[in-house]
């Protein structure tokens, strides 16, 4: 069976809801305790404040509600490794966005909270099988879920990043869902047999092309761990940086990704 017909990883729908849900209320209780100097702090992504990434990861929710409220597409057009790959080319209209919400929401804990009560009734109201029309294409309920959790785990890394000692916990399914999208968006990518990245204990694929190995050790390897890839993959961390700081084992000629990354950015 050939890279481009691979049957796409299936997501179980409960533990996707309760990752989302739980990583989500990880963020909000953290935020809430933000001083208003810790929100106007800046962030790793370009000129955002604290408030505006907060504001963003609250969007990231609000695209499944605000979704539910259009008609359902006919068919189901992309998957969520293709999500994953088309996120640069939405990215302006959405810091568009993410900054007239941080602007237009002083009490970010009340927005939160909103946010989260909209989902819960959208979710109880209709099935994880219902599609929706969103920018990269037509996806169901429950693929839209395993893209945020995603956003979800990305951008509390970056708020851990923006202030020092939160420190908010991430969730343990979460960290697996999204490592293995961004696994599977790779291998999407760059189709192929000749490389496997090892993102232990989540997720294992076959990328590059090139020959492909049938059995014993493959003469291409890269390995690293599920926080590391994670940035590599969305240009938190550069290629060439955690290759040197020993936090990603490359071995072989065709185990360099660093033409392949960021994933998402």
């Amino acid at each position: 069976m050939s890279p481009a017909k691979k049957r796409a990883r299936s997501y179980d729908p409960a533990r996707t809801r309760g990752a989302v849900l739980a990583q989500f209320a990880n963020v909000r209780e953290a935020v809430r305790g933000l001083s208003p100097e810790q929100l106007a702090g800046p962030t790793r992504l370009g000129d955002w404040t604290v408030r505006e990434l907060v504001a963003h990861i609250g969007l990231a929710l609000t695209a499944v509600h605000g979704a539910l409220a259009a008609p359902a597409p006919p068919k189901a057009t992309v998957t969520v490794a293709e999500w994953a790959l088309g996120t640069a080319t939405r990215a302006a209209g959405i810091a568009d966005r993410t900054r007239e919400v941080a602007a237009a929401e002083p009490d970010l804990d009340a927005y939160l909270a909103g946010v989260e009560k909209d989902l819960r009734a959208a979710l109880d109201e209709h099935p994880g099988t219902r599609l929706l029309a969103i920018s990269a294409g037509a996806v169901s309920v429950d693929d839209h879920l395993v893209t945020r959790t995603v956003e979800l785990v990305v951008h509390t890394d970056d708020l851990n990043a923006a202030v020092p000692g939160l420190d908010v916990p991430l969730d343990r399914q979460a960290v697996a869902i999204a490592t293995r999208l961004l696994a599977d968006a790779l291998a999407t990518k760059a189709p192929g047999g000749s490389t496997e990245v090892r993102v232990p204990p989540y997720a294992v694929v076959q990328c590059v092309e090139g020959l492909r190995h049938t059995r014993g050790t493959p003469p291409n390897v890269v390995e690293t761990d599920p926080l590391t890839w994670i940035r590599l993959a969305t240009g938190r961390l550069a290629w060439a940086d955690a290759v040197a700081a020993a936090q990603v084992s490359a071995s072989g000629e065709r185990a360099d990704l660093g033409e392949l990354l960021p994933l998402l950015a």
